[in-house]
């Protein structure tokens, strides 16, 4: 796989992934360091798009964490490490995945689909099933992140937080009981009204 062909924050979690891996005298870099890369990452959206899912993120970095703990180290490797071939068949997945939706770009959250394969990609699909997500609720939080929107540029996910960072969610708002109601402020709303109109005549064209 190219590597050019992913995200710039899944290309970001890979090369974090691969700083744990050397880190710990991993051999192969897996699953469980690329979730937990994506969870670590400052600006990612993978945490948000995990815990809209459902996830539990104590829980599903207490088992990832436990995974790392279990794998062998290998001493004097000089910081040469591989892509383990769970991992490996977890990027092709999500490239099909990508492809099957019209992306141009392989998204962070097609890999953490993948990981969520029915036959779970190991120990991290068991780890992500233990925290409380699902395939069904992992699709339905997708959705609701994209919009129906394809990933047409390297750049999609660093937009999608930004666009959270500086503009409000109305619909989450209202979901979550945040938004005040308008029913009953008709007095509130006329006077707003108003206020508009005469700035609108104030305002020279």
């Amino acid at each position: 796989m190219r590597i050019d062909k992913l995200t710039t924050q899944l290309q970001q979690a890979l090369a974090e992934a691969q700083s744990l891996c050397i880190a710990q005298d991993h051999p192969y870099i897996e699953p469980a360091h690329v979730v937990l890369a994506l969870l670590q990452q400052p600006e990612g959206s993978g945490k948000a798009l995990l815990e809209r899912a459902g996830a539990r993120i104590p829980a599903l970095k207490t088992g990832l964490e436990g995974i790392l703990s279990r794998i062998a180290k290998v001493q004097g490797n000089d910081g040469q490490v591989q892509i383990g071939r769970e991992l490996a068949q977890a990027l092709n997945l999500a490239e099909k995945e990508a492809g099957r939706r019209g992306d141009h770009y392989i998204a962070s959250e097609m890999l953490l689909l993948a990981f969520m394969e029915k036959d779970g990609l190991g120990e991290c699909g068991k780890a992500l099933r233990e925290s409380g997500l699902s395939r069904a609720s992992l699709e339905s939080a997708i959705q609701a992140l994209r919009g129906g929107q394809a990933v047409q540029s390297p750049e999609a996910e660093g937009q999608r937080e930004a666009l959270k960072k500086y503009t409000v969610d109305l619909t989450e708002r209202a979901r979550q009981g945040k938004l005040d109601p308008v029913i009953g402020r008709d007095d509130e709303i006329r006077r707003a009204i108003q206020i508009l109109q005469r700035r609108k005549k104030i305002i020279p064209c």
